[in-house]
């Protein structure tokens, strides 16, 4: 079996590579913008191509050259300031290029697999099921609303998987997470402000990939939550973290969303209730203290 994947260079990305690679006989087709950050070089296994998803005509010859029996599109815009920001980009991003991967799909009759976000919901009663309604509350939001209903209107098999927070260690090349962020400012001394009211079920990485391995394996379709089971906010994930490392938690400071000022509003309460993946995929997450100790070891 062949599977395209988009955003090769992001987080998930590397580690839905690696796991592609390391663990089945498929060929891979890894895809991204710009040149390949992907740090492993098994001989044979993928190959790694440079893709602009919202080029609707590169993506139509590349496909059609490719011939996937599965696409997963993960390349977006997450960075949700940058969205309210930036919408036209926003959306030729998150949206029309999703479009477009669709339409590739079809014509090639591959399995379509999207991910998505809890920032679809508006948080105002999290946790959230696969079946509750959708109303998001920012610009990116919208646009990963906009893009499922994009997946779900076409006739063709799809899954859609949406996740919440993703944590864990970048091979190589691509932003910090607010772990990585938390401990670089507290080993630098720094004192850090971190919002304790807003409520999330972060997300370790390599089960966000593993949920996707599932999917592919159980050609899954519908909509499946694949997330941690602990309902976190940021704050309690930076003391975490701290005491995880042995490092000066006392640096910490809490703080509500309302003293910080940013372009995009957040929901406050998302988190997922993962009962049907867990049923359905089989998928069970890390607890968040493990996820850790994936990242970091046996701490320092």
């Amino acid at each position: 079996m062949k599977i395209l994947v988009t955003g090769a260079n992001g987080l998930l990305g590397q580690h839905l590579v690696k796991l592609l690679v390391a663990t089945t006989d498929h060929s891979i087709i890894a895809t991204g913008k710009g040149a390949s950050r992907l740090p492993f070089t098994e001989s044979g296994k993928y190959q790694y191509h440079t893709l602009d998803v919202s080029d609707g005509m590169a993506v139509d010859s590349f496909v059609s050259q490719q011939q996937p029996d599965v696409i997963i599109h993960g390349a977006a815009v997450t960075q949700v300031d940058e969205c309210e920001l930036n919408q036209v980009h926003c959306y030729d991003v998150n949206v029309t290029a999703t479009r477009f991967l669709v339409s590739a799909a079809k014509s090639v009759a591959a399995y379509f697999i999207f991910i998505s976000t809890d920032f679809v919901f508006d948080g105002l009663k999290g946790p959230y099921a696969e079946t509750d309604y959708a109303e998001p509350v920012s610009y990116y939001g919208s646009t990963k609303l906009a893009a499922e209903r994009s997946v779900e209107e076409n006739e063709l098999q799809w899954c859609i998987i949406r996740t919440v927070l993703v944590y864990g260690n970048a091979f190589s090349g691509t932003r910090s997470t607010i772990i990585n962020w938390v401990k670089t400012s507290l080993e630098q001394g720094k004192k850090i402000q971190v919002v304790s009211d807003q409520y999330r079920t972060p997300t370790f990485v390599e089960d966000l990939a593993r949920g996707i391995l599932l999917a592919i394996e159980k050609k899954a379709q519908g909509i499946y939550h694949i997330s941690g089971e602990e309902t976190l906010s940021p704050y309690d994930i930076a003391i975490a973290t701290a005491e995880y490392l042995h490092l000066d938690k006392g640096l910490i400071e809490k703080a509500d969303a309302s003293f910080f000022t940013q372009p995009a509003k957040r929901p406050l309460k998302t988190g997922f209730i993962i009962t049907k993946a867990k049923s359905e995929l089989g998928f069970q997450p890390v607890s968040f203290g493990e996820g850790l100790k994936k990242m970091f070891g046996t701490g320092s």
